[in-house]
């Protein structure tokens, strides 16, 4: 197995939907949103779909122009996570990152466009085989485990409301983005842990 090349031994990784991923280290890969940007053009070239006649050469020619905007969404997407994933499983022997549930996340109506556009599956997998590649490990937190509600700098547990960005201790008064927090947690968590996987 390759030696990683490792800037930092131990990264903790918060994924997130405001931006892609928020590492311990500082560092902030931002989510480009593809859906979000594209999603009047798409919604309207949807439209016309529906008005085409099924069946005919017009509807095949709307319908090739709509996959290849959800084509152009999907690449956007990938590019984006492929960045962050080679950068991070490249430069850390140990990378901390929390079990996500995704299945759950996308059952909620409100949630599921934004968790779709984050690409959490994908971000996951592409980090699991670039660590077997580069030679780096992974430990997993519990999807139970509260690095948002802990102070990552004297261990106090409040509650942290998701409409809350930045995490105020009540006890030691740290301010501290609410991503950042909960990677320091993660990295935190990942200096205890010896097996991984």
């Amino acid at each position: 197995m390759p030696k990683p090349s490792a800037t930092m031994t131990i990264v903790g990784v918060d994924v997130g939907i405001k931006v892609l991923a928020t590492l311990s280290t500082g560092v902030v890969f931002d989510n480009p949103k593809a859906r979000d940007k594209i999603k009047k053009k798409l919604a309207k070239q949807s439209r016309q779909l529906n008005n085409k006649t099924r069946g005919s050469k017009r509807y095949f020619k709307q319908k090739l122009r709509v996959a290849k905007i959800h084509k152009r969404i999907s690449d956007i997407r990938c590019d984006a996570t492929h960045k962050a994933t080679t950068a991070i499983s490249k430069n850390h022997a140990k990378i901390v990152i929390e079990s996500l549930n995704v299945k759950g996340m996308m059952s909620n109506h409100k949630l599921a466009g934004a968790v779709g556009d984050a690409n959490f599956y994908e971000f996951r997998r592409q980090l699991e085989y670039k660590s077997q590649k580069f030679g780096s490990e992974i430990v997993y937190a519990t999807m139970f485990y509260p690095s948002t509600k802990t102070c990552s700098n004297c261990g106090h547990v409040q509650p942290m409301p998701l409409s809350v960005r930045v995490f105020d201790c009540q006890i030691c008064r740290i301010s501290l983005d609410r991503d950042q927090n909960a990677a320091k947690n993660l990295e935190k968590l990942g200096r205890f842990v010896i097996k991984t996987r």
